[in-house]
């Protein structure tokens, strides 16, 4: 007897994307996973209920190393949903699967370094980008909630509380205070943007790279702010 395919009992299978934190260790593991503690004492349930993939690209390590590292995040309650860039050897049963086909970030042009700039100063980075999209959101944050928007800009019309957090692939624009966490460019767009009106944030990030409350300037605290990307290190300066 043949068996009809569209059956209302047949699985039913679809396809979907969603934003998933990147980590890329780096060596020595143990040093690395120093500073991830310390990431994690000082913003509190940041990779809680969080996917995360492992980037192992260029990393020198084998099969056990591997293990050990997985074992390590695990003991954080860092679960690892795949692995991407990993040498195929290093692979094995009951590690999380490899991963391919992740959101490649725009190729880059390098323009010519700035006159003044010293010699040991990297020369800064310009994307071309295709043009992005932006949501707004009309209403606070409120704590324990998450706005993700990859595809572009977010503004918030309201305040950002403790405990929430804006992720966008562009820039982000707070018209209240940033009491949590904003991360812009999160899918790697190291021109993207923060800026806010009142800054008391936990953590801001811009491209992966992140600051804590603790690390910034206490003249900013509670000002109206931007803050950009420059030679892997935020900047920040009070808006006029």
């Amino acid at each position: 007897m043949t068996k009809v395919l569209t059956d209302a009992r047949s699985i039913r299978i679809k396809g979907r994307s969603f934003l998933a934190v990147m980590l890329s260790p780096d060596l020595p593991i143990d040093d690395w996973l120093i500073r991830l503690d310390d990431l994690a004492a000082r913003s509190a349930g940041f990779f809680l209920g969080r996917p995360v993939v492992l980037d192992l690209t260029d990393l020198q390590i084998d099969r056990p190393q591997l293990k050990d590292l997985i074992a390590e995040l695990a003991k954080r309650n860092v679960s690892i949903m795949g692995i991407e860039g990993a040498r195929p050897s290093i692979l094995g049963s009951g590690m999380p699967p490899a991963l391919k086909g992740g959101r490649s970030v725009s190729d880059i042009e390098v323009p010519a370094a700035k006159e003044d700039a010293g010699p040991s100063t990297k020369p800064a980075m310009a994307e071309t980008r295709p043009a992005m999209q932006s949501i707004v959101i009309r209403e606070p944050v409120r704590s324990g909630q998450s706005v993700i928007f990859p595809e572009g800009d977010v503004t918030v019309i309201g305040s950002v509380a403790s405990g929430a957090e804006v992720i966008a692939g562009g820039s982000v624009h707070i018209y209240g205070a940033l009491r949590g966490r904003a991360m812009a460019g999160s899918i790697g767009n190291a021109s993207a943007r923060i800026f806010c009106r009142k800054l008391e944030a936990e953590l801001v990030a811009i491209d992966g790279i992140y600051k804590m409350a603790e690390d910034m300037a206490s003249n900013l605290r509670g000002q109206a702010v931007q803050l950009w990307l420059e030679d892997d290190a935020i900047m920040a300066e009070k808006l006029i």
